[in-house]
C-alpha cells in the first residue's frame, strides 16, 4: 500500500481544517465586537443569540438572502450591523456563527455564495427588491 497520495492530500486537509477554524473564530470575534451589542440583548427586537424560535424563520430565508438583506440593512438593523468598515466576508462569517448557535447549520460562504450575496446586495441598492 502506498502512502504517497495521503502525503499529498494531508496538507490540503490541514489547510481546509485551519480555514474553517479561522473562519469560525473570525465569525465569533466579529459577533462579540459588533453584533452582540444588539443580538445579545434583543435591542430593537433583534433576534437574540441562541433563540432558536426567533431565528428559525430568518434561517428559512436562506443564507444568501438573509446575509444580503442584513448586510444592506433590514427591519431595525443598520447596514453592516452599524460597523461601516465591516466587509461582506466578515459580516457573513459572523452571521454563520450566530445562525449555527441558534438552530442552523450554515457553512462559511465560498466564492460562489459570496458572489450571490453581493448580487443580492446590489439588487437591494438598485431598488429592485424591497
Amino acid at each position: 500500500m502506498s502512502f504517497k497520495p495521503l502525503l499529498f492530500a494531508l496538507p490540503m486537509l490541514v489547510f481546509a481544517a485551519y480555514s474553517h477554524l479561522a473562519s469560525a473564530q473570525s465569525g465569533e470575534s466579529t459577533y462579540k465586537q459588533v453584533c452582540a451589542n444588539c443580538h445579545a440583548t434583543g435591542v430593537l427586537n433583534a433576534p437574540k443569540f441562541g433563540d432558536k424560535a426567533k431565528w428559525k424563520p430568518l434561517i428559512a430565508e436562506g443564507q444568501v438572502e438573509l446575509t444580503a438583506h442584513a448586510y444592506f440593512g433590514v427591519r431595525g438593523m443598520p447596514p453592516k450591523g452599524g460597523s461601516p468598515n465591516l466587509s461582506i466576508e466578515g459580516f457573513a462569517d459572523a452571521l454563520v456563527y450566530m445562525v449555527n448557535n441558534s438552530g442552523g447549520n450554515w457553512k462559511s460562504p465560498d466564492a460562489k455564495t459570496l458572489a450571490a450575496i453581493n448580487k443580492e446586495v446590489e439588487a437591494r441598492k438598485a431598488g429592485l427588491k424591497k
